[in-house]
């Protein structure tokens, strides 16, 4: 039996409100079997995030990733947070960490803005294009991870559309010391062609007549990631594919952000291609379900 195996069972959970098909818990969970690790993950949908209090303080407590609307308050949490999680004003990842005495204390991340760093790097790497225009569609908390990965990507150019443009402008002037951001209130409005759109609202609340414009110019493909995955091939990806787009589902930045939390957990790669490979099983399982019902 190998050291790992050995390891004393933690407990890693999911906090958030309407998660109960996330796919979190399946990807983690077969990172820790593909390693012997004794760990479990799981659901939990507390209404308060002070009702997540008892699990963090359990000694068994290994992480947890967080998802909306908790993302903006657990940092009551963390006795550390990184630059990166403070610069964005939101956390999605809990660290259990022990500093120098031994003393246990916990760090607060956000692997959001680093999924899609990666993610727009490599697609820059593949085109071969520079990417100088982005945009990103919604305000709220997965827009800030949206605006803070275009501006680690070296994007000069950026711009943010939300139908409420109060709350645009609030966003906006969260980062104001770091970046400027144009604030629109809709597609039609924008003043330049974007090299790269950003997706961040529910794929239930749109619909492709909302994104054509974004897409005119069919000379100038860019890249499109939508950060929602329910449905896998949303509105805008689809109105985006059309038009000659390179497109990236939400299922991808998922998976890329679980890659940096295993490893910040574990201190252990990613086995990335067994996690894809158990979440694109499961997704012809649940395909299939659907269908037999039918």
């Amino acid at each position: 039996m190998s050291e790992l195996q050995h390891e004393s069972a933690k407990h890693f959970h999911i906090f958030g409100h309407g998660i109960s098909f996330s796919k979190s818990p399946l990807i983690h969970a077969t990172g820790f079997r593909h390693y012997g690790l004794p760990h479990t993950y799981d659901i939990r949908e507390p209404v308060l995030v002070d009702e997540v209090a008892p699990l963090i303080a359990d000694d068994f407590f290994g992480g947890a990733s967080v998802t909306m609307p908790h993302k903006l308050a657990v940092h009551k949490f963390c006795e550390q947070q990184t630059v990166h999680a403070k610069r964005i004003g939101a956390i999605n990842t809990l660290i259990v960490r022990h500093d120098e005495h031994g003393q246990r204390y916990l760090l607060g991340e956000n692997t959001d803005w680093s999924g899609l760093y990666s993610i727009i790097t490599q697609g820059a790497k593949s085109s071969q294009k520079q990417t100088q225009t982005g945009l990103v569609l919604g305000a709220g908390g997965a827009s800030r991870a949206a605006l803070y990965a275009l501006f680690q990507a070296g994007v000069t150019d950026i711009a943010l559309v939300n139908r409420t443009r109060a709350n645009a402008e609030k966003l906006a002037s969260h980062f104001s010391s770091i970046f400027h951001v144009k604030v629109f209130s809709t597609v039609q409005d924008l003043d330049t062609q974007p090299d790269i759109i950003i997706g961040t609202i529910p794929a239930d609340r749109t619909q492709r007549s909302d994104f054509e414009v974004l897409f005119k110019d069919a000379s100038k493909p860019g890249l499109c990631i939508d950060m929602a995955y329910k449905p896998r091939r949303t509105p805008l990806l689809a109105t985006a594919e059309e038009s000659g787009w390179e497109t990236v589902p939400g299922v991808e930045v998922l998976l890329h952000q679980a890659f940096a939390q295993f490893e910040l957990w574990t201190g252990l790669e990613a086995p990335r291609t067994k996690m894809l490979e158990a979440l694109y099983a499961s997704d012809r399982v649940d395909e299939e379900s659907v269908h037999g019902r039918l």
